[in-house]
């Protein structure tokens, strides 16, 4: 990924996204080419030269100063995630004039107190994954959940579950939703990390095998996800509707720890129990971290 295209396509659809009207400009009556802002409008707004934004836009973030970067946040009117993601552009493009160098991927096991922490948890499916939305680790309620996710198309990754399994469509009853969230926290990552290799293989791989990720992708979308409440259908339970809180890993960045839970007394809680009782007679394969480890003791010497 050019830093300079992703500079550019982020900016240009945030600029079309803003109207006049929300901006407090006058639209004035006249014919406008274009539904969003005008460039000239967005360096108004952030109290630069026409000439500068423009420069900006196209792509050249190379020593423009925070105070700059955040009076273009404001004129454009970008959430927290956007902000952020602005700010993670321009660091990108600060080590652009080095050659590219993409990470290469190492190996994760998870720590034994992360394992306990995990499987403490015996009321909702809780998991770890890392921001190219790999499921590293999970407790025994996390693996039946998601065990549609580790035996398809989606070899453990939820954006692949996504896209590339069509048992996602039922999954997630609202399936588009999902799908935007799910793009949109891969776009998050790349800004954050644009050297991993995994990240652009893995983006490569579901663009070339789905045009609702492509479309998606375009749109240069991004978010955190914190905190909120999503409907599941499960092909063993049915309909269950969960809260979910994330937590970022302070001892390993880059890595969220995730806990679904459902309204005490609800039928979702009920249909959670099921889930347990089911998982605890029918579930034989190793988690996704027991894997992990049992692949690396085999290639010690």
């Amino acid at each position: 990924m050019d830093n300079r295209t992703e500079v550019r396509e982020f900016l240009m659809t945030r600029r079309a996204k803003l109207t006049p009207e929300r901006a407090g400009l006058p639209t004035g009556g006249s014919h406008r080419r274009v539904a969003g802002l005008r460039r000239s409008e967005v360096a108004a707004l952030a109290d630069v030269s026409v000439e500068y934004y423009a420069r900006i836009e196209r792509g050249s973030l190379v020593g423009v100063s925070d105070a700059v970067l955040d009076s273009i946040a404001r004129a454009l009117q970008l959430d927290d995630a956007e902000r952020e993601h602005l700010f993670d552009l321009a660091r990108a493009a600060a080590g652009a004039t080095a050659p590219v160098r993409r990470r290469k991927p190492k190996n994760w096991v998870a720590r034994q107190s992360l394992i306990r922490a995990l499987d403490v948890i015996t009321d909702g499916p809780a998991f770890v994954r890392n921001g190219r939305m790999d499921i590293l680790a999970t407790n025994l309620l996390g693996q039946a959940f998601y065990d549609q996710v580790f035996e398809g198309p989606g070899r453990g990754n939820l954006a692949r579950f996504c896209f590339l399994d069509e048992r996602a469509k039922e999954f997630y009853p609202d399936w588009a939703a999902a799908a935007d969230v799910t793009v949109s926290i891969l776009r998050t990552e790349a800004g954050r990390d644009p050297g991993d290799k995994q990240l652009h293989d893995l983006i490569g791989e579901v663009s070339t095998r789905s045009d609702e990720f492509r479309t998606r992708w375009g749109a240069h979308d991004v978010r955190r996800h914190g905190s909120g409440t999503k409907g599941f259908h499960h092909h063993v339970v049915g309909d269950v509707t969960l809260t979910y809180e994330g937590m970022e890993l302070t001892a390993e960045p880059g890595l969220s720890f995730l806990v679904y839970t459902a309204e005490p007394g609800s039928p979702s809680e009920e249909r959670l129990r099921l889930l347990a009782s089911w998982a605890a007679t029918t579930t034989t394969q190793p988690r996704p971290h027991e894997s992990a480890a049992k692949s690396q003791k085999e290639t010690r010497p």
